[in-house]
């Protein structure tokens, strides 16, 4: 859903595009006692139809007395002013800066009459990037965007947040005040200990405490703006921040709840009965009128989650549940989960939809970050980075302390309309293109090395994590800075490369919609060295059984077939 920025020395260059802003991108959020290890984790896909995956680099730096910065709107590239930089900022490696502070988003619109703000400089993404050079924790980060938006207006719709640090995860839903009025109207909830949240494209904060600062931040007007604006006369206490700034409807239930039911419904049981929820069907009761049927913002569960874990939540096209991608006739022959757009479609002037799931085919980047306050900040923080559609992607440990940007996710490493040999984002490509000729098929062994290269790098961080601890705290925190930048360098390179083998693999392997023969992972020949004839696969019988009923006796055979 992004083009992201690169930073100058005194000025922030953003990549230009045009990009699909509705029902893209999901998160989810990851507190340290529902971790294995005590890690707090958030997760986030970048999806969209013209991004290129790519990550972004920017170096800690001291600016002097009377610097400014550059705010480009990160969607559009469009300048929208300047604002005073701080004295120092911090390095920020993709969306996590070198103190463990990672924030994600999602975008949810809310009340088209908030969406626009003349003379407003910070648009969502600039925010989150200014926020990361500024901040060190995760309370800070909320002060950080709160101020900025105060002294510089908003300049985009609504957004939900995701933040965390090594200590807390937090979830920050904020709209702007619209034509007429300076900043947003915002609130801020903590991830209560143990237990996980998400967001996908719908505000999903609803009733919140209003005295109970260690776990709920907010604008003092939130409530009282809505009042003014003739959206709300009911009590304080029952004030909820969706349902006013931004309702659930159809879509916001089917198109983008549905992903946060989804990854829930991965590691907790229970949520069978939001599956109504999920399919776009709203049910509306009290004073107010709101929806009554909603998930819980947060729940805990069945057991705690590791990396891969979480991982696996970014991996679904609702498997499993009534909305199963690979079981309607669109999937065709091969079980694809994927549609080609629009989201929505007609056919004798009646709507209908395509199922937008987590896993989906635009996907420029997503990542899994870890903070751990166990380690140094600069080894502690790992951002676990792909790209391409987080199904069939390899997430790949950017430790945030890095100094160095690997050449397959470098920024200029090619574009949308620049192939490059050595780029991760086109290599990634190319396999999952070649796959949904044969998805099936061709998915499983792409899972095999996927699992194989992630069980690599997640059995190699506790070692690496030790050495680089070790000459972090003898003092030598440059050279620990070194060997952590080679090792998540070498690291992505080789997956790159090993991505592309596995390509090529493929493309023996499935040629021509045939299945090449393997014994003991070789391709078998015969006795004087010619290939085995392959396997004629062919469709699966319930296939042939549409067709039948599509096309009548036009394929029938008549009389003898030689």
């Amino acid at each position: 859903m992004k083009t992201k920025l690169m930073t100058g020395i005194l000025a922030v260059v953003f990549l230009l595009s045009n990009v699909e802003n509705s029902n893209a991108c999901t998160n989810f959020l990851i507190t340290a006692g529902a971790s294995v290890d005590g890690s707090t984790m958030i997760t986030y896909a970048a999806d969209s139809h013209t991004l290129y995956g790519e990550l972004y680099y920017q170096p800690a730096m001291d600016h002097p007395q009377g610097a400014m910065r550059e705010i480009y709107e990160w969607d559009t590239g469009k300048y929208l002013g300047k604002i005073p930089q701080p004295r120092h900022t911090y390095s920020v490696v993709g969306n996590m800066n070198e103190f463990q502070l990672a924030i994600g988003e999602t975008t949810y619109g809310g009340r088209s009459e908030l969406s626009s703000q003349s003379g407003a400089i910070m648009d969502y993404g600039s925010l989150i990037y200014v926020t990361l050079q500024r901040a060190k924790t995760a309370r800070e980060a909320i002060e950080v965007m709160a101020g900025l938006v105060e002294n510089y207006g908003y300049y985009s719709s609504g957004e939900s947040f995701s933040i965390s640090d090594p200590e807390e995860v937090w979830i920050l839903e904020l709209i702007g005040k619209g034509e007429g009025e300076k900043g947003a109207v915002w609130v801020a909830l903590r991830v209560p200990d143990g237990y996980i949240s998400g967001h996908a494209n719908q505000a999903r904060i609803t009733t919140f405490p209003k005295n109970d600062p260690e776990n709920c931040l907010y604008a003092e007007d939130v409530i009282s703006f809505a009042r003014e604006k003739g959206w709300y006369e009911g009590s304080d206490d029952d004030f909820s921040f969706s349902d006013v700034y931004a309702p659930v409807d159809f879509g916001g239930a089917r198109f983008c709840e549905a992903r946060v039911w989804a990854g829930f419904n991965k590691v907790a049981q229970g949520m069978k009965k939001y599956t109504d929820y999920a399919k776009g069907i709203i049910e509306h009761a009290g004073p107010n009128n709101f929806a009554s049927n909603r998930m819980p913002l947060w729940i805990k569960p069945d057991k705690k989650l590791s990396v891969q874990d979480v991982m696996g939540m970014m991996r679904d096209h609702f498997e499993g549940t009534e909305l199963d991608m690979t079981q309607d006739i669109g999937a065709g022959p091969f079980e694809l989960p994927y549609r080609w757009r629009g989201l929505t479609w007609e056919v004798d002037s009646v709507e209908y939809c395509n199922e937008r799931a987590i896993s989906t085919q635009q996907t420029g980047f997503s990542f899994v970050t870890q903070s751990r306050n166990w380690l140094p900040d600069p080894i502690g923080g790992i951002l676990w980075f792909g790209v391409d559609d987080t199904y069939s992607t390899c997430y790949a440990p950017m430790y945030c302390g890095i100094t160095e940007i690997p050449e397959c996710f470098a920024v200029g490493n090619g574009d949308l309309l620049t192939y490059s040999e050595t780029s991760a984002f086109w290599t990634f490509n190319q396999v999952t293109n070649f796959a949904y000729l044969r998805y099936n098929d061709m998915i499983k062994d792409m899972q095999e090395v996927q699992k194989e290269l992630e069980d690599k790098f997640v059995s190699y961080v506790p070692v690496i994590d030790k050495a680089a601890e070790a000459l972090y705290n003898s003092g030598e925190q440059g050279k620990a800075r070194d060997f952590i930048s080679q090792y998540s360098v070498n690291e992505a390179n080789s997956m790159t490369a090993r991505w592309k083998e596995l390509g090529q693999y493929l493309l023996v392997k499935y040629i021509d919609g045939n299945v090449k023969r393997e014994k003991d992972g070789t391709f078998e020949r015969t006795e004087t060295g010619m290939p085995r004839s392959p396997h004629f696969n062919g469709y699966p019988e319930w296939w042939y059984r549409v067709i039948v009923e599509k096309t009548g006796e036009h394929l029938k055979v008549i009389g003898e077939s030689h």
